[in-house]
């Protein structure tokens, strides 16, 4: 397990970071996974052991579950060698809650959820009791409130960050601009201001590229791609005769990938998997490894084995052929205006030595 530093900080994260959207599994998020405590603790020490000590969760994960379950999984480990990571911007209960008065009421109240100070400020400390911690190394915001103005939820991130409940902050799911935007806030005004960026990257769905990722690079800003495996359509699992019915994508079909497109991607991985005598998922997140402006790899599991194989990942080294057949097959349509900035920041380039 390599250590890399998160964005411009000091803080230093591994390479793999350990998911825990499977833990609990209420409601809604039975689909993804139903992880029992038992389970939980042993996938975590598991992954501990193996040399992760980044761990990513959220407070809607299953209504809240997968925090108290995480808490009680890491309750016997170092907590000054782990890196905890959580979210805020849900509603909690939203997701297959009780039909009840009492739910209604509440899914119609607009201040339990979003990125206004007394929703957050409400929330890490939800989340910090069902995690039974003083402090999360990394509070996210899980997306963009179109609500709330920007300045609000600085200042108040910033004020969480100052009263020690949390050390860094990062975001989930903006665009380029937004990002910008809240970055040019934070300097102006002095506040703490996001160090990671929480979004879905796969060779399946390479989106990211094309704004996002030249925007990291210059402002420093780690990567830390979710669904890696694309909500397992790259576990290997897949065909274009289709996959097996209890698999997660034949209940949510989720993160969109072009399919025609991706069962290509995966024939080269494969070609490339069996020469190594390694699963196709090890190569995907092996190319994801190999991106040099990627910082942590989410991964989540459902058993040891699993687990186990997706560590794995950190082992496998592609050759410069291999990256050059991944490239091709997964490579994004060129875009407007991205195809003439390359074209004439190409040319000026091409006068200097």
């Amino acid at each position: 397990m390599r250590y890399r530093k998160l964005g411009r900080t000091g803080l230093a994260v591994s390479e793999i970071c350990l998911g825990t959207m499977t833990f609990g599994g209420d409601g809604f998020w039975k689909v993804i996974g139903a992880l029992e405590q038992e389970t939980c603790t042993k996938l975590t020490k598991a992954a501990f052991d193996s040399g992760v000590t980044f761990i990513d969760t959220a407070d809607i994960y299953s209504n809240g579950l997968s925090e108290q379950v995480l808490g009680v999984a890491i309750k016997d480990l170092p907590r000054d060698e782990l890196v905890i990571a959580t979210k805020v911007f849900g509603r909690m209960g939203a997701y297959g809650g009780p039909d009840t008065p009492e739910a209604q009421r509440r899914a119609a109240n607009t201040n339990l959820w979003g990125l206004s100070r007394k929703h957050m400020f409400d929330a890490i400390d939800a989340s910090l009791e069902r995690l039974q911690l003083d402090y999360v190394d990394l509070y996210q915001v899980h997306a963009f409130d179109p609500v709330t103005p920007l300045e609000e939820t600085l200042e108040g991130l910033d004020e969480i960050v100052r009263s020690g409940r949390a050390r860094y902050i990062g975001l989930c799911n903006f665009a380029a601009w937004q990002i910008a935007k809240a970055l040019g806030a934070s300097a102006r005004n002095g506040l703490a201001r996001f160090e990671s960026l929480q979004m879905y990257y796969s060779i399946a769905g390479r989106d990211l590229e094309r704004e996002i990722v030249p925007l990291a690079k210059d402002e420093q800003l780690a990567i830390l791609p979710w669904s890696p495996l694309a909500g397992g359509f790259l576990s290997g699992k897949f065909t274009r005769h289709g996959g097996p019915n209890d698999a997660r994508r034949a209940a949510f079909d989720f993160p969109p990938v072009d399919k025609d497109k991706t069962h290509d991607i995966i024939d080269v991985m494969k070609e490339i998997g069996d020469a190594r005598g390694v699963s196709v998922a090890r190569i995907a997140l092996s190319w994801l490894l190999h991106q040099k402006h990627v910082t942590s790899v989410i991964i989540g599991a459902k058993n040891e084995q699993q687990l186990a194989d997706n560590l794995a990942a950190t082992s496998v080294e592609l050759s410069s052929d291999d990256l050059a057949k991944l490239d091709q097959v997964s490579k994004l349509k060129p875009e407007y205006p991205g195809w003439m900035l390359e074209r004439q920041g190409g040319e000026r380039w091409g006068n200097l030595s």
